[in-house]
């Protein structure tokens, strides 16, 4: 008998807008990144495979970079594979690369951080080519005001307040490295990374700062608003399309 092929493990990163899409994991009755993504690597594979994501943003989020692996029999080259399934995938997604990568990585398991960008254009007009692709913020922004308030939430804090669904969640403490904000002309960039995310925790904490930047909550509050562990003392959810995944790390 002849020895049995080891199977490989892909490493793949991809881009995707998220408009069209009810986030990234399968669902039964609305279309997913994943659903569409695992139609077309199958495909190219030659075999029905699974792919496992580095995370679940939800409907209407983007991702500038997101890793999933997949286990094949495949000996396809890695350039083939990114050209075949780029070549079958509609416009709003895109394979950036691929490597054979050791059989225990896990896309969402191996993940020690991640890095997300929440983009805002700040004006009065809005910007027709940024739709879907940035949310709409009508008010000046008090730039030092904001800052100062967004670094409250870096380090290691119990972050139930700026969670909107903790069930089955062992814990709700995280760890959040850094958190920037970046302003060129009218669009303001947030930059946040962390250990890990909480269900829609990147977009409470953005609404909490725009109630900050409207004088609704001062940066102070927002010790009292961790401790409390209370979703109702956070600001509200800011709105899914100004989201994207940024950078995994690992």
């Amino acid at each position: 008998m002849g020895q049995k092929i080891k199977m490989r493990n892909l490493k793949v990163m991809m881009a995707y807008r998220g408009t069209n899409y009810h986030g990234f994991q399968r669902q039964n009755n609305a279309v997913t990144v994943q659903e569409v993504v695992e139609k077309y690597v199958s495909s190219v594979l030659n075999e029905e495979v699974t792919i496992n994501g580095c995370s679940r943003t939800d409907t209407g989020v983007h991702a500038n970079n997101f890793c999933f692996s997949v286990k094949t029999n495949s000996r396809i080259p890695v350039k083939n594979f990114v050209r075949g399934v780029n070549g079958r995938l509609p416009d709003d997604i895109s394979i950036l690369s691929c490597e054979d990568a050791p059989e225990d990585f896990h896309a969402r398991f191996s993940c020690k951080a991640k890095e997300y960008i929440y983009l805002i254009h700040c004006s009065e007009s809005k910007n027709p080519f940024m739709t879907d692709l940035a949310y709409h913020y009508r008010r000046p922004f008090n730039e030092e005001l904001v800052k100062r308030a967004a670094q409250k939430f870096v380090g290691t804090h119990d972050f139930k307040a700026f969670c909107a669904d903790c069930t089955g969640k062992q814990t709700t403490v995280r760890t959040i490295y850094n958190f920037e904000i970046e302003i060129n002309g009218f669009q303001v960039k947030m930059l946040v990374k962390g250990d890990g995310f909480l269900y829609n925790m990147i977009r409470i904490m953005v609404g909490t700062l725009f109630m900050v930047n409207e004088g609704k909550i001062l940066p102070e509050d927002i010790d009292e608003i961790i401790r409390s562990r209370d979703r109702l003392r956070a600001g509200v959810t800011a709105q899914a399309h100004g989201l994207y995944l940024n950078r995994i790390f690992y």
